[in-house]
C-alpha cells in the first residue's frame, strides 16, 4: 500500500492505493484520505484505511464452499434435496405457490423493516385492499410478489440483467434508482440499531466487475455443487458486494429462489423470526468465508417447507 498525492482544483488530495490479485486478475483499490493533510493526519487516516482495505478484500473472496466441511448428516440432506429426492418443484400447486409468495413477501420485506403485517399482505395480494401504511411499502409488497411470479416463468439463470430486473420489479414505484447499480462514489454501509457499522459494500467502482465475476463463477460451477450450496454462495457474495444503494437484501433472497427453481427445487423463504440467525450467518461468511451457517439455516427453512406442503 502507498499514499498517492494528486493536485485537483487547487487542492492537494491524498489517497491510499493498494493493488491485489483477485483470481487471475490484478485489481486496484484507491481510498480517499482527504485534502491538505499534515503528516499526523495522513498517518492516522492511513491506519484506518489500511484496515478497511484488508476487510473489504477478505469479504470479496469467493471461497471453496467445502473448506469448512458440513457434517455427514447435512451432506446427506443436501443430496436428498436434489431433483431425484423427495421434495421437488412439481409438488407445489397453485395454492401452495400463493401461500409461499405471501409468506415470502411478508418475511423478506419485514426483515428490512416494512410495517405491513401478514394479514395485510394477504389482503393486498388477494383483494387489492390497501391498508393505512406507507405507499412505498404497499408498492414493494406488489413488487416482491411480481418478482416471484417472474422467477417462476423465466428461464434465465444468474445474470447481470436478471439482477437489475429483480431490483426494478421490487422498487419500480418506490425508489428512483430502481434497477440501477450504485454510481461511482456512492458507497454504502449497513448499520445495526445502535448505529454501528456491521457491513460495508464493495467500492462503487468495483461493483460491475465483481458482479460479472460472480455470474461467471456461477456459470462455471452450477453443475459442480448442490443447488443449495450454489444458492447460498451467490446470495452471500451478492450481499458482500451490495451493488445497489438500497434493496440488496430483497434482491439477494430472490436470487436464492431463482437458483433453486432453475435446479428443479422448490423456493425457500427466510422467515422474520430467523432474522438474527440469518444476519449471523451472513457475518460468518463475510468475516471467515464460512458458508456452513447459511446452508444450515436454509436446510432449517426447507424442513418447515416440507411440513407446509404436506398439510
Amino acid at each position: 500500500m502507498f499514499v498517492e498525492i494528486r493536485q485537483e482544483k487547487g487542492k492537494v488530495k491524498y489517497y491510499l492505493v493498494h493493488s491485489y490479485r483477485y483470481g487471475t486478475k490484478v485489481k486496484k483499490i484507491r481510498v480517499y484520505l482527504g485534502f491538505d493533510l499534515n503528516k499526523e493526519e495522513i498517518r492516522r487516516k492511513r491506519k484506518i484505511a489500511e484496515k478497511e482495505i484488508r476487510t473489504r478484500i477478505n469479504k470479496l473472496t469467493l471461497n471453496d464452499p467445502y473448506k469448512t466441511a458440513l457434517t455427514s448428516g447435512e451432506l446427506d440432506e443436501l443430496k436428498s434435496l436434489e431433483p431425484k429426492g423427495q421434495i421437488r418443484l412439481m409438488h407445489l400447486s397453485e395454492k401452495e405457490w400463493l401461500k409461499f409468495t405471501e409468506a415470502f413477501t411478508y418475511d423478506t420485506n419485514a426483515i428490512e423493516g416494512s410495517t405491513v403485517d401478514k394479514a395485510e399482505v394477504k389482503g393486498i395480494l388477494e383483494a387489492n385492499r390497501w391498508p393505512d401504511k406507507p405507499k412505498e411499502e404497499i408498492s414493494e409488497t406488489f413488487g416482491v410478489s411480481d418478482a416471484v411470479k417472474y422467477l417462476r416463468h423465466t428461464r434465465e439463470h444468474l445474470s447481470m440483467g436478471l439482477i437489475k430486473e429483480l431490483h426494478r420489479f421490487v422498487f419500480r414505484n418506490s425508489k428512483p434508482f430502481a434497477g440501477k447499480l450504485r454510481k461511482l462514489g456512492e458507497e454504502v454501509a449497513v448499520m445495526d440499531a445502535l448505529g454501528n457499522v456491521v457491513h460495508r459494500g464493495a467500492f462503487s467502482g468495483q461493483v460491475p466487475s465483481l458482479l460479472r465475476e460472480l455470474v461467471g463463477w456461477y456459470r462455471k460451477n452450477r453443475n459442480k455443487y448442490p443447488p443449495l450450496v450454489l444458492a447460498a454462495i451467490v446470495h452471500n457474495q451478492f450481499e458482500n458486494i451490495h451493488p445497489f444503494r438500497d434493496g440488496n437484501g430483497r434482491v439477494g433472497r430472490l436470487l436464492l429462489i431463482n437458483i433453486l427453481l432453475k435446479h428443479k427445487l422448490p423456493p425457500v423463504n427466510i422467515e422474520l423470526r430467523n432474522r438474527k440467525e440469518y444476519y449471523a450467518a451472513l457475518q460468518s461468511y463475510q468475516k471467515d468465508g464460512n458458508i456452513r451457517p447459511t446452508i444450515r439455516l436454509l436446510l432449517k427453512e426447507y424442513r418447515r417447507l416440507k411440513i407446509i406442503i404436506k398439510r
